[in-house]
């Protein structure tokens, strides 16, 4: 006759391997909430996307149907800027981004109409371009990344990451991915506006304006999530 076998009670789940679970499932969360925090801090999340390409889109459009009369198409830019202005108004939202690009509008306005030349309302956002991509070339050249310089204004570590060899490396890295973004604008637009093939660049523009951001940011998060990961790994052991 076969002993009986002693029934055994479930043994508790192991702590260690439910915490990392726990931590693997946090760092998702925390991985996708970067990602929107990273969209909604630079641009002002989809909204703002729209919002940045809605008066170029009118400008495009009122070119075109008015057979290229200026004053008509810039009057439809600034309405369409004002309107999303006070849009946000009603809504109570923040208008920080929103302002900064009205501004930006009516200065591109005042100087195209100044000139009475349609291309130049393209030439302060391209010049826009040509000082970020410089700065952020420049900030590389003297191993100073502007992204670093960001990140430890925004995380509160100050300039500490330059002690650490593996960060401006990723930050001198991630900073190219701007350079590259804000120079290809250039060499894509400079030939347009040269040539005032306004509706065209006008296309571009939008194209290239906050779809190519949003694309920049993200790889910017890729290429810095690895190493900032393993960082906070390393302070959590």
């Amino acid at each position: 006759m076969s002993a009986e076998q002693p029934i055994e009670s479930p043994k508790p789940s192991d702590p260690d391997a439910s915490g990392s679970q726990e931590h693997l499932a946090h760092e998702s969360k925390a991985d996708v909430r970067a990602e929107s925090l990273l969209l909604e801090r630079a641009i002002g999340g989809w909204r703002g996307i729209i919002d940045s390409g809605l008066p170029t889109a009118v400008f495009v459009i009122a070119f075109i149907v008015t057979s290229q009369n200026l004053r008509s198409s810039i009057i439809a830019a600034i309405i369409a800027g004002l309107a999303i202005v006070i849009w946000r108004l009603i809504r109570r939202e923040k208008l920080g981004q929103v302002a900064a690009g009205f501004i930006g509008l009516a200065i591109s306005a005042w100087w195209a109409s100044r000139n009475d030349n349609a291309s130049d309302i393209y030439l302060p956002g391209m010049l826009t371009n040509l000082g970020y991509g410089s700065a952020f070339l420049i900030s590389i050249i003297v191993r100073w990344p502007l992204l670093g310089i960001a990140m430890g204004f925004l995380t509160g570590e100050g300039t500490k990451w330059r002690r650490d060899p593996a960060l401006r490396r990723v930050y001198a890295a991630a900073s190219w991915i701007w350079v590259v973004l804000f120079f290809s604008r250039l060499i894509v637009q400079t030939p347009l506006y040269l040539a005032g093939w306004v509706e065209v660049q006008g296309i571009v523009k939008i194209v290239m304006g906050y779809p190519l951001f949003l694309g920049a940011a993200y790889w910017t998060y890729r290429v810095l999530a690895p190493v900032l990961s393993s960082k906070r790994a390393a302070r959590e052991e």
